[in-house]
């Protein structure tokens, strides 16, 4: 099964609470679109690939849209430590989590009505084709696949945009999401052969933060947290003084050490044919 180097190390075992921590939810409107474009069931069989520490899943099963259309989820992550905190933060009878990629889920065949994967479907690089298969075999017939992601917003102020400028020359060839390469799915043949052209969907919003909350969100991620101490004490510090500059900040009248994060949710929904 194939896993990328920097996604093995970076969430790997130790780095997952402060993952957990450190990443936020997923807001409501988009949850909501999602299940606007579940097949028409009652109870839905959900298998959700590259689940981490089930960030995606708990926002799902908390969410009022989807509370009672969840029949059995089977959270699908290649690392151990990612899921192990899964197994510890979330509790619900109708979910479990097993080993396996996005090319060997380890899924039966057309098992699923809908496969969904949260922040993670730019780990597939290079094997979109592969991928693309996977999904068709594991959903049914009038199943949808879906891929979302939540990320800041760069085009929503100034300071975003520089602290993203700050980390992502840390990268290191890494396929992140920014660089767009995961659209390369959307050309293949398997996809083009079993889905449905993908629909789009975006959402921006606001999260309330401190400058605690971007450093340990600059440091749960992968490229990142695989550096020496050094390097990312390097990389607090200029995310430090761009926060105090605080270029197209809008601060909280009530606090003025809070401020607004400006995010983004991205959506994409492929109903196989």
């Amino acid at each position: 099964m194939s896993v990328h180097a920097t996604a093995q190390t970076g969430f790997g075992s130790g780095t997952n609470d402060h993952y957990d921590r450190s990443r936020p939810s997923y807001p409501s409107e988009s949850l909501a679109h999602i299940r606007s474009n579940a097949p028409s069931r009652e109870k839905l069989n959900i298998a959700e690939l590259g689940a981490g520490t089930g960030l995606f899943t708990r926002a799902l099963l908390a969410d009022p849209s989807w509370a009672q259309s969840v029949g059995t989820l089977k959270a699908v992550e290649p690392s151990q430590g990612m899921r192990d905190t899964f197994n510890a933060k979330t509790e619900d009878d109708r979910v479990s989590i097993q080993d396996g990629t996005f090319q060997q889920t380890n899924l039966p065949d057309g098992w699923a009505d809908m496969v969904i994967i949260a922040q993670a479907w730019h780990w597939a690089h290079p094997n979109y084709d592969a991928g693309s298969a996977e999904l068709a075999r594991i959903l049914k017939p009038d199943g949808v696949a879906v891929f979302i992601w939540n990320l800041e917003d760069k085009d929503g102020a100034a300071w975003v945009d520089q602290i993203r400028n700050v980390y992502e020359q840390y990268e290191d060839g890494t396929p992140q999401f920014r660089l767009g390469l995961w659209r390369q799915t959307f050309e293949t043949k398997s996809y083009q052969a079993l889905f449905a052209p993908q629909k789009e969907h975006e959402h921006a919003y606001t999260l309330s933060a401190n400058l605690d909350v971007v450093l340990n969100r600059a440091l749960s991620k992968s490229y990142v947290a695989i550096r020496p101490d050094d390097v990312k004490s390097t990389i607090k510090e200029e995310l430090t003084k761009i926060i105090q500059r605080g270029d197209g900040q809008v601060k909280s009248k009530e606090n003025p050490a809070e401020f607004e994060f400006p995010y983004k949710t991205l959506a994409i929904v492929a109903k196989k044919k």
